[in-house]
């Protein structure tokens, strides 16, 4: 159980660090415009973390939680992501439900467009003040044709600093173990999906970025800015998590528990979305597939869980996190009680 965590965490937190330095890779290079468009226009951003939001796994929930601790997007535009992404289990419901997949995609897309703007109306961030400072860092000195002078690599690389070298060790180590199957659960060679596969992209995009960048992008914004920042605080608290949900599977099964409640089912199917984490959501999709609850109830379901998605945001900052997953329960139990009494 504590390896199957340890590299968990290790995935959840690389991947989230890589996102984190492609971002700032994209606004030094275009000094700073390439958001500029998707911060000046919240329908715009409400559409883009849709769609994230939707992608398979928890990638599209990373790099969204990403963009909003940069604030690149609202938090209302985070609320949509949130609302629309349901984790891991997509690629199972793909398999055993399309149809109903598609169904809950469409529906659940259209919920987080109207909970973010609604989010955004209502909800005032410095009402709870966090991430602080935390837009990205343009320095008036940096030149884009110094900064990224690809003929300064082979240089780079021959004296190669402690920064440069931790950061491509540590990479190259992940992508090994990616390329190998290490962080595959269960025994045995694992078929490559989809998500291992956009894994190994983004580790060796990051590869090649900490390779070519100057020794002053380097240090200044991939070490002192998203790894001395960020790193700790993601590794810890993913690993805390990842531990606490672990203990609390071996500890109850929570299967027959819901079997064997069925008039509170959609309040435990809000509360057990409230963990950042992909499994327990399976329970609903499970009961949902052998007719044991409604439709509305499996919607209420993916309205609040998000996978692993939001785990990023947990390290960052806690009362972001607890606003979102009250919000996303109020509207999960919302769309549940309406679609129980109607349908």
């Amino acid at each position: 159980m504590l390896i199957s965590v340890i590299k968990n965490t290790i995935m959840i937190t690389s991947f989230v660090l890589v996102i984190m330095l492609v971002i700032e890779y994209i606004n030094i290079r275009s000094k700073g415009n390439w958001h500029k468009k998707i911060e000046q226009k919240k329908w715009l951003q409400y559409i883009v973390t849709g769609i994230l939001g939707l992608v398979p796994g928890c990638v599209g929930s990373f790099a969204v939680v990403s963009m909003y601790i940069h604030r690149i997007v609202s938090f209302g535009a985070l609320i949509t992501a949130l609302i629309t992404g349901f984790g891991d289990e997509a690629f199972v419901m793909i398999a055993l439900i399309p149809l109903t997949t598609l169904k809950l995609s469409a529906i659940l897309f259209l919920i987080g467009i109207a909970g973010g703007i609604l989010t955004d109306h209502f909800v005032k961030e410095k009402s709870f003040g966090t991430l602080k400072n935390m837009h990205f860092e343009i320095h008036a000195a940096e030149d884009e044709k110094k900064v990224f002078n690809l003929k300064n690599t082979w240089n780079d690389l021959k004296n190669m600093s402690f920064q440069r070298g931790a950061l491509l060790g540590g990479l190259l180590l992940i992508i090994l173990g990616i390329i190998t199957n290490e962080f595959s659960e269960g025994p045995g060679h694992k078929a490559w999906d989809w998500e291992q596969i956009s894994f190994l992209c983004v580790m060796l995009c990051g590869l090649f970025i900490i390779a070519t960048v100057s020794e002053h992008f380097l240090e200044e914004h991939l070490w002192n800015h998203v790894v001395k920042k960020h790193f700790l605080k993601i590794l810890l608290w993913t690993f805390a998590a990842l531990l606490l949900i672990e203990i609390f599977r071996h500890q109850v099964n929570l299967e027959s528990w819901i079997k064997s409640n069925q008039l509170i089912i959609l309040i435990l199917a809000l509360i057990i979305g409230i963990i950042p984490e992909s499994g327990p959501h399976l329970i609903f999709v499970t009961l949902f597939i052998n007719g044991a609850i409604p439709f509305s109830t499996l919607l209420a379901s993916s309205i609040v869980q998000d996978g692993h998605g939001s785990l990023p945001l947990l390290a960052e900052s806690r009362k972001s996190f607890l606003l979102a997953k009250s919000i996303n329960i109020f509207i999960g139990l919302l769309v549940g009680l309406i679609g129980m009494y109607l349908f």
